[in-house]
């Protein structure tokens, strides 16, 4: 049988793994084994480049890429590997992440970066799990599951809501 199947998650800094919980979390909930790195797109490129056009060959289907500020990471990434590269713009300066987010967002022909939300990495999480549910049919009836689950927590709250206002109505 196939191992489970590995998304790369690289940050920018070790500072970015408090905001990157969440993602690694999510990640095991679909059963999928995350490989954590610190890589810089700027302090250490040539790691960068390394990492990426070899993720491919060290079992890795999917990348994401987390970082603040001039957040080129995902970019840099996406630039040597034809795997699919998520990126994950980092509250990180005075800007409120919107300088993470266009670094990420604004990327040139030919070299996409799917980007979550400003500090979206559970999002992120959830999207390599959709890429890979076309391949892992497991996935896939995690993700169902996943959905199921949320609407019923917001049937729960509607419900819970129109009591709480009824409730109101009947005190007035």
């Amino acid at each position: 049988m196939k191992t489970r199947p590995r998304v790369a998650l690289v940050m920018g800094s070790d500072s970015d793994y408090n905001t990157l919980v969440g993602c690694i979390k999510r990640l095991e909930y679909f059963n999928i084994d995350a490989s954590v790195r610190v890589i810089s797109a700027h302090r250490t490129p040539a790691e960068a480049a390394e990492f990426a056009s070899n993720a491919k060959k060290s079992g890795i289907e999917c990348i994401i890429a987390a970082a603040g500020k001039a957040a080129h990471l995902g970019g840099v990434i996406a630039a040597h590997t034809t795997l699919p590269v998520i990126g994950i713009p980092i509250k990180s300066s005075a800007l409120d992440g919107l300088d993470s987010l266009l670094s990420t967002v604004q990327m040139p022909s030919g070299i996409p970066v799917a980007t979550v939300a400003i500090d979206g990495a559970e999002n992120a999480a959830i999207l390599a799990a959709q890429i890979l549910a076309l391949r892992y049919d497991y996935i896939e009836k995690k993700l169902d599951e996943f959905k199921e689950d949320m609407r019923v927590k917001v049937m729960d709250k509607d419900k819970a809501l129109g009591e709480k206002i009824e409730k109101e109505r009947e005190n007035d």
